[in-house]
């Protein structure tokens, strides 16, 4: 089969690879039809990954037919359409027991395309398939769907719900990517009163206002805690999402949280970044981290399914997997390209 396999810091290849077999009771080998590029599929090829070793294939996200199936798999069976989680989830360990599937002490958690082959390939291997795999309704569109195998529910659990976002608040969100988006969209399940977002590209921006943002912010010239000072009254925002993962908007999340707001950091940093206690402990200021767990995704499902969410608007781009480094080429300059999403179709 091909795949997109990783070969140090800032090397990639698409290869003929083996295909991937059934290793354990609970595996199942699941035939790609769509994947997509994440962030921290560019944050490995940075080499902020380091567990990630050369010789990986990449990719955490997608959807696919299951091809065949472990004796221990009993959820699913060949022929069915699944979504694939970017976690992969015993069920049964301590941490699982507690929804907390990003910690998986049995050998799941952020497995895919990171300590094992990932989705970005004609084929994948998935660990404890009764827990990994959702079921895909009938008509869904396949397309959104990949959205919620990573940057829906890491925008909501990571961003939102650790934000505790409520009611009436002002909420603003640092980085218009696809995962900034994503806590946008989601965002909105609560109904605060201001939703500022901020990024230097006026593109993104400006689709970020077609998704419900109701003011935005271009921080290019410096200016952005002055902006959002003058927005909130003086006050700072309730809410400050990072979703970008570099020191710089870490520190404006800092700056631009009230007293007793909260800051939720979803971006994955490979470089350490300044935590200003000696100004924040004073303020009753609550920071979050976190790697998502995927425990909402079944409601995210169903969400999409009623037409209360479209994911599908994250998408701006569709290539052949074949074509896959050409889409690394569009995703890696997504200002230039005004890319968010780049779906790629096995």
């Amino acid at each position: 089969m091909k795949a997109l396999v990783y070969g140090g810091p800032g090397k990639k290849t698409y290869q003929e690879c083996p295909k991937p077999q059934i290793q354990h009771p609970g595996d199942a080998i699941v035939k790609i039809t769509k994947t997509t590029i994440c962030g921290t599929d560019l944050h490995i090829l940075k080499g902020d990954v380091p567990a990630c070793t050369p010789g990986r294939i990449l990719g955490h996200e997608g959807v696919g037919i299951v091809e065949s199936v472990g004796a221990g798999v009993s959820a699913f069976k060949p022929g069915d359409r699944v979504l694939i989680s970017c976690i992969t989830s015993c069920g049964t360990c301590e941490y699982c027991k507690k929804q907390l599937y990003a910690h998986c002490s049995n050998g799941g958690g952020w497995i895919l395309g990171h300590l094992i082959d990932g989705t970005q390939a004609e084929y994948v291997r998935i660990p404890h398939a009764n827990n990994s795999l959702h079921h895909i309704p009938e008509g869904a569109d396949e397309e959104a769907l990949v959205m919620l195998s990573d940057i829906l529910p890491t925008g909501y659990e990571i961003g939102v719900l650790n934000g505790k976002v409520k009611p009436g608040d002002t909420v603003a969100i640092v980085g218009a990517g696809p995962v900034g988006l994503a806590a946008l969209l989601t965002a909105q399940f609560f109904t605060p009163a201001r939703l500022i977002m901020i990024d230097l590209d006026d593109n993104r921006l400006q689709v970020a206002r077609t998704f419900g943002a109701t003011d935005t912010v271009n921080s290019s010239d410096g200016q952005a805690i002055q902006r959002i000072m003058e927005l909130t009254g003086g006050m700072g925002v309730d809410v400050a999402i990072e979703a970008v993962g570099v020191p710089a908007t870490f520190q404006l999340c800092q700056d631009i949280v009230t007293a007793g707001g909260a800051i939720a950091n979803v971006g994955v940093h490979g470089v350490k970044a300044d935590l200003h206690l000696e100004r924040l402990w004073i303020r009753n200021v609550t920071i979050t981290t976190g790697l998502v767990s995927t425990s909402t995704t079944s409601m995210l499902l169903k969400t999409v399914q009623a037409k209360k969410l479209n994911p599908s608007q994250l998408v701006t781009h569709r290539c052949k997997l074949d074509d896959i480094l050409h889409a690394y080429e569009i995703f890696g300059k997504a200002a230039d390209h005004k890319a968010l999403k780049v779906i790629l179709e096995a």
